[in-house]
């Protein structure tokens, strides 16, 4: 072959040797977006090394088998450029799947056999010929259909690639601009150097510059990698590093202001609808922090938590602080990593209160074998005595007589202190049921009230009841019966002789019905009353010096959390006490 070297083809031949050393370097240390770059370089070479050969030929024959040579690269290079764009803006999965890449390839490798085998269909060129009006002969081309069709397709990919970049740099954050900067200007230029030469503007003459421009684009990418680190610190990387944490990171400038953030981020913030989180204060993100913003401002790095409300929900968050210093920009950064502590947070109290429930429950354990030990103990003895001197004929059926009302108190006691103490173990064993039902209220205050006429009459007291028929309410009877039951027994024990006990019953407005037990009694002292309902077996003898097993008003204060009602109490010493419960009228859960 002989070839007469211009100053163009050398140019061409120089650069496309240096691009093919410079490719081969980068693709052994680069990743994928960088190894997609030094093929796109390499296809820049072989188009530019076998153009400056076209260009320091002579003979038709020997620019036709270099131009053979140039489309090698020229077909593939829009579509290294297309594919590096891709994978630079997180877009690779794109070309992963089999249909797309095969429609993206058949272009390449119909084009380069279109101008292998040009002279059996000239679909490609019309014709070529040599010009030798210039300095130096050169192809003269006349173009053909597919030659169209295959420039059509160059820009296509090299439109795509160039939205990607730029639909990256809208969306990219400050810190990451001077990159995104190399990488746009680095793209436009072979655009409007094909595109001149196109439109007929050739300052070379009959030279296409295109070529000369893809070296140029290389060049630029290349500053952009050492200067800038372009792919050492991409935002790519970034996103994939910290859009998959769930922690929430924001990047501070020097006056506090969100130049970066995660999605994450989102989930820790309440951001009014169609404010941008870039350039927005953090104070006003989290007002209400001054701790955290005296921190901050002081330059003090470190972790401290955060309470905050977002959503109506109470979050707990650990903030982390950390400051950085660039001394090339004469900048400072603040880096504040946020972690979700609610979860842990909410079962550390779960934890405390279950803790103290069971220590609760271990107290009240504790209270209830104190008085099975004692005050169950206590009145059978008793009556195991008494039966045993009646076997022995120890004791006179009148002395019997003067005893026995005694020994029924002690029974009656002792009957109401294992009924109280089964009610409660009951309520308190695992998966224990309540079946609520609707029931008529006043049969059974009456049902009450008959079981109790034999020791009110012993005190001549007056049970007088003003409930009306048919007040209905939804809970489980026997737990309300137990109630009613142990404040009636209470009033009774606590009332001098033609005392009064008043029940009535009324509607409130919350759908739940009111009962009051009220009675004319000695009352409740102040230390006394402050205590009740508090888990603490408080035991006052009655009138009579009736014993009470001070297990009672625990068990109904259980009993009426566990229907959804309420229990409460109003009393003054010598005036009588009140005793209230409020019970479901309608099933909350229907």
């Amino acid at each position: 072959m002989n070839f007469t070297y211009n100053t163009y083809a050398v140019i061409l031949l120089a650069c496309g040797f240096a691009t093919i050393i410079l490719s081969n370097y980068i693709f052994r240390k680069g990743g994928k977006a960088v190894q997609w770059f030094s093929l796109m370089m390499f296809s820049n070479s072989i188009w530019s090394i076998a153009y400056g050969l076209e260009l320091a030929s002579s003979t038709l024959s020997q620019i036709k088998f270099f131009i053979n040579i140039e489309y090698l690269g020229i077909a593939t290079l829009p579509l290294n450029w297309f594919l590096f764009c891709l994978q630079f803006c997180g877009k690779d999965c794109w070309y992963k799947k089999p249909r797309n890449i095969t429609l993206i390839l058949i272009v390449p490798i119909i084009t380069v056999a279109m101008v292998w085998t040009n002279q059996y269909h000239h679909l490609y060129y019309k014709n070529i010929s040599v010009d030798t009006s210039g300095p130096f002969p050169m192809a003269n081309i006349e173009t053909g259909l597919w030659y169209q069709l295959f420039t059509v397709y160059f820009y296509l990919l090299l439109a795509c690639g160039c939205y990607l970049i730029l639909a990256k740099f809208r969306t990219s954050d400050p810190i990451y601009r001077k990159q995104n900067y190399s990488i746009i200007i680095a793209a436009f230029i072979p655009w409007a150097a094909n595109l001149c030469y196109l439109l007929g503007y050739r300052p070379l003459g009959h030279v296409d510059i295109t070529p000369f421009a893809f070296i140029v684009t290389s060049f630029l990418i290349l500053i952009g990698i050492f200067r800038f680190k372009l792919f050492d610190i991409i935002p790519l990387a970034r996103e994939k590093v910290l859009e998959l944490m769930r922690d929430g990171f924001f990047v501070l400038d020097q006056k506090n202001r969100v130049i970066d953030y995660n999605k994450s981020i989102k989930k820790y913030i309440h951001l009014k609808k169609g404010s941008k989180l870039i350039g927005a204060s953090l104070v006003d993100i989290f007002p209400d922090q001054p701790a955290f913003f005296e921190k901050i401002n002081a330059h003090i790095p470190g972790k401290m938590e955060l309470n905050i409300m977002v959503n109506e929900q109470n979050l707990f968050l650990e903030a982390d602080i950390l400051f950085l210093n660039d001394n090339q920009i004469n900048s400072d950064f603040s880096i504040i990593k946020l972690q979700d502590l609610t979860a842990f947070k909410q079962d550390t109290i779960r934890a405390r209160e279950q803790a103290n429930e069971l220590e609760r429950l271990n107290q009240l354990k504790d209270r209830i074998f104190s008085i099975i030990a004692h005050d169950l103990r206590g009145p059978l003895v008793n009556l195991s005595e008494v039966l045993k001197m009646i076997a022995n004929d120890q004791i006179t059926n009148d002395e019997f007589k003067t005893i026995s009302p005694t020994l029924s108190k002690d029974i009656i006691y002792t009957t109401d202190l294992l009924e109280n103490i089964l009610h409660w173990s009951r309520s308190q064993l695992k998966g224990f049921g309540i079946k609520k039902e609707f029931f008529n209220l006043r049969n059974l205050i009456i049902n009450e009230i008959n079981y109790h006429l034999p020791a009110a009459s012993l005190k001549k007291i007056q049970i007088i009841h003003d409930v009306f028929p048919g007040e209905m309410v939804f809970a489980d009877v026997l737990m309300v019966q137990i109630v009613v039951r142990n404040i009636l027994n209470n009033a009774i024990k606590f009332c001098n002789e033609n005392c009064e006990i008043h029940i009535t019953a009324a509607y409130q407005k919350n759908s739940t019905m009111l009962v009051c037990i009220k009675d004319n009694g000695v009352g409740i002292r102040e230390d006394v009353l402050a205590r009740l309902f508090k888990d603490e077996s408080i035991s006052t003898r009655g009138t009579l010096n009736e014993k009470g097993t001070g297990l009672g008003l625990i068990v109904c204060k259980d009993f009426m959390a566990r229907n959804d009602g309420d229990i409460f109490v109003e009393s003054k010493p010598g005036a009588g006490a009140k005793f209230c419960i409020s019970l479901p009228t309608v099933n909350a859960y229907g």
